[in-house]
């Protein structure tokens, strides 16, 4: 009995797409890793057996075997794979620190981070660093990709994925493979509008860093922002 054929509210894949993985019960989770139940019983009622089996503990439940999750009906060496494979990421994934996110103080730690990927350029590129509260890097990204004298931003991508990683603040930064520093009556144009962009979904813009092989130039050191 497959997961398209079950009643709507007893769908775990829509009810996490619908309400989040924090709204689904173990069951349901443990049937997503299944895939599907069996002839008598739908994949949930069998999450719920398995699950029963070992008094609803997951440290218990990864203590069985492939043969063991074998003897459910609904169960074979496939599914008792995937369910063994799920429990041990877990396990792994306990054992790990969670990395230290770089936190971004000044102009010189965010060309820090992103020298790498510009200074040695032979064409444009436009980037982003999205913020938390704390200045603390959430997630940088590749925005365009231009030609050898411009790239050039759309600034709806720019704040749709600030929206999508709940970023406060942004710090945006562009190559000049010329090897100038000096900022172009359209970067500082586009930092106009990106700041004002920002003000009006209250999403700062930190900083915009012109990064060439060798240095950087900062809107934000020189008074420009």
């Amino acid at each position: 009995m497959s997961l398209k054929f079950l009643a709507e509210d007893d769908r775990p894949r829509e009810k996490f797409l619908q309400k989040g993985k924090n709204a689904l019960s173990d069951s349901e989770l443990l049937a997503i890793i299944m895939g599907s139940g069996s002839r008598e019983e739908s994949v949930v009622e069998l999450a719920r057996k398995i699950l029963a089996s070992v008094n609803n503990n997951w440290h218990q439940l990864s203590l069985l075997s492939v043969k063991d999750l074998m003897k459910f009906k609904g169960i074979g060496e496939a599914k008792a794979i995937s369910i063994i494979t799920a429990l041990e990421i877990g396990r792994r994934r306990a054992g790990q620190e969670i990395p230290e996110k770089p936190t971004i103080g000044n102009s010189h730690d965010a060309y820090a981070i992103l020298k790498n990927q510009l200074s040695d350029l032979r064409t444009e590129e436009f980037w982003a660093i999205f913020l938390n509260n704390s200045n603390k890097v959430i997630h940088s990204s590749q925005l365009t990709q231009g030609g050898i004298s411009q790239s050039i931003v759309d600034v709806r991508v720019l704040f749709k994925t600030a929206l999508e990683h709940f970023s406060t603040g942004i710090i945006i930064a562009h190559n000049h493979p010329s090897g100038s520093l000096n900022p172009s009556k359209e970067d500082i144009n586009i930092t106009k509008k990106i700041k004002e962009a920002g003000n009006v979904l209250s999403i700062q813009l930190l900083d915009h860093i012109i990064i060439t092989q060798n240095s950087y130039f900062s809107f934000s050191d020189a008074g420009l922002l």
